[in-house]
């Protein structure tokens, strides 16, 4: 790796790990503080290694910078004897003596108990994905702003408060205690499925960014099944519907960078490795009783890796989606579940259940709607497609929506 590219990917990969382990040391409410020591360790590395060359070790170095930071801190900083030092219940004879751990067991622990203090209930949605992004995954604001199409305003701002909120909850950095664990962790899972979800559906004609948050939705995910109290039968389910999906993210974008639906995709391109491990996490989630809005939605993606048209297909992903908005209703998912409707029992029947939606200032409900006009009554099905073209946020989403309108006006 050139030199001026390792410093950004040593950035991604272990300035999250910085801050987790000294966030856990200091404290919640000293989230900053970890953070300031993680972002100087690397302008300390940003200063030296073109005048001195890269260390022989470079993470070993850091963690040794960062270790040293946090050391010099801990001894002559006014705030820390003070503050932090006081909330710690550690005395000035004690202070030379705290452990930095930076091994990988308690870098692991300590992400996966932030994992549980950034998605507090006390904060909203958005700001839990946010922080995820910026602690726990080593994004920059400029890129959590790109990815919520957003501006570093907004972000920073956005940040603050929710860290404002965990420092007046006090929230520890810790995992919950057994009796509320269950509770937390649908939390939990909706922001690591929010956060896939960014990556995976969006807005954003960064491929590359796009990518990323999908990688890192899943390598949380990850931590949770690689502990024995989080390895619950919604974990693995969520984590199959993200191998399912990520299985052919290289088939939905063609060499010009432009989305491929579905139907066009090459199935060639398809990650079959992926697809054998969601296979594998949806069989070990198959364990009591319950099943989950994750359980469902893996089993769909499930039929989607199976590019044969079949009504057995169609007819299973529509039984699928009719207990889904049982129990997790939304718009998009009645849009699905109309589609799957349309490919079982055919198109008219989809477009009177379509219609009764009247998401009409949705486009992928006008979408939908061209593409269940088509071949029955084209004009509609064109009106429908412009007004989706003047609805959709990016210029891929035009490309389709046009491509469509102009194939109907040349028939």
């Amino acid at each position: 790796m050139k030199q001026d590219e390792i410093i950004p990917h040593l950035f991604r990969t272990e300035f999250r790990k910085i801050t987790a382990v000294l966030c856990k040391l200091f404290g919640i409410e000293y989230i900053g503080l970890a953070e300031d020591i993680a972002s100087e360790t690397f302008l300390r590395a940003l200063e030296t290694w073109p005048y001195q060359g890269i260390p022989e070790n470079p993470v070993a170095w850091l963690y040794a910078v960062a270790k040293n930071k946090a050391r010099n801190l801990i001894i002559r900083d006014r705030l820390f004897r003070e503050k932090i030092a006081t909330d710690l219940k550690i005395t000035e004879d004690q202070t030379t003596a705290i452990r930095i751990d930076l091994s990988e067991q308690n870098i692991t622990d300590s992400q996966l108990q932030m994992l549980f203090a950034i998605c507090h209930p006390s904060i909203p949605a958005e700001a839990q994905v946010g922080l995820a992004l910026r602690i726990l995954c080593g994004f920059g604001i400029e890129e959590i702003a790109n990815a919520f199409l957003s501006n570093k305003e907004t972000i920073n701002k956005r940040l603050f408060r929710a860290k404002e909120k965990l420092r007046a909850e006090k929230v520890p950095v810790a995992l919950p205690p057994v009796t509320v664990l269950n509770d937390r962790m649908e939390t939990v899972l909706t922001t690591l499925y929010l956060l896939f979800n960014e990556g995976y559906y969006s807005e954003s004609n960064n491929n590359i960014l796009r990518r990323e948050l999908c990688d890192e939705a899943m390598r949380l995910v990850l931590l949770l099944l690689e502990h024995k109290q989080t390895n619950i039968p919604a974990v693995n389910a969520l984590y199959a519907l993200m191998c399912f999906h990520a299985s052919r993210f290289d088939a939905r974008i063609n060499a010009l960078g432009e989305m491929v639906l579905y139907d066009e995709q090459d199935e060639e391109c398809w990650n079959q490795l992926l697809i054998n491990q969601g296979i594998f996490y949806l069989n070990q989630a198959a364990v009591g009783k319950n099943y989950t809005r994750y359980h469902l939605e893996a089993a769909i993606a499930y039929w989607h890796t199976i590019k044969a048209d079949t009504a057995e297909k169609w007819e299973n992903i529509l039984q699928l989606y009719n207990q889904l908005l049982q129990i997790a209703y939304s718009p998009v998912t009645a849009l699905n579940r109309t589609y799957a409707l349309s490919r079982s029992y055919g198109k008219q029947l989809a477009i009177r259940e379509a219609e009764k939606l009247q998401l009409n200032n949705n486009r992928y409900y006008q979408a939908l709607l061209g593409e269940l006009y088509t071949g029955i009554d084209n004009t509609k099905a064109a009106e429908c497609f412009q007004t989706a073209i003047s609805l959709a946020k990016t210029n891929a989403d035009k490309s389709i929506l046009q491509k469509k309108y102009d194939k109907l006006k040349s028939v």
